[in-house]
């Protein structure tokens, strides 16, 4: 392993942002306060570490993250469970853009990294991410949306 993970951050105590990433993803399955979060850790992850991801979906990944910090968790939850029923087997409408079109799109660029917060920099106590809360997980992970939003709007 190394000291530092392919955004820049160095490595934490549970290793390089792609353990953390993983850890949050099993943890969270049982935890439905932290399973609101679901959206932006996955969103702001990809877009830290787009060689993982699919490059169609970052600029979307991008407004999904600008949504979460304009109008919070629960606009993101909310705009997320009406994506899912747009998408059910009985409708043909398609993925719903509207929510999104005040946002910025992602600027072209290469991949960005030295993000001011990192998956790596998350504290775990216990094994858990939200050993202090939910309401405190989840501002530590709106810190990392806003420090992806904030690298990545500033990329040339």
């Amino acid at each position: 392993m190394t000291d530092h993970c392919d955004c820049g951050a160095p490595a934490g105590p549970l290793g390089r942002c792609a353990d953390y990433y993983y850890a949050i993803l099993a943890e969270e399955q049982a935890d439905p306060d932290m399973y609101r979060w679901h959206n932006p850790v996955v969103c702001s992850y990809l877009l830290q570490h787009p060689a993982e991801g699919h490059a169609k979906h970052f600029d979307v990944q991008f407004r999904w993250l600008q949504l979460l910090l304009d109008q919070g968790v629960d606009a993101v939850v909310r705009v997320a469970a009406h994506q899912v029923a747009r998408n059910r087997h009985t409708s043909r409408q398609g993925y719903d853009m509207t929510p999104f079109e005040t946002y910025a799109p992602l600027p072209p660029g290469a991949a960005a990294t030295g993000f001011r917060a990192s998956f790596s920099a998350l504290p775990v106590v216990g094994g858990s991410f939200v050993f202090d809360g939910a309401e405190a997980y989840g501002r530590r992970v709106e810190a990392i949306a806003a420090a992806t939003v904030e690298r990545l709007s500033g990329r040339t």
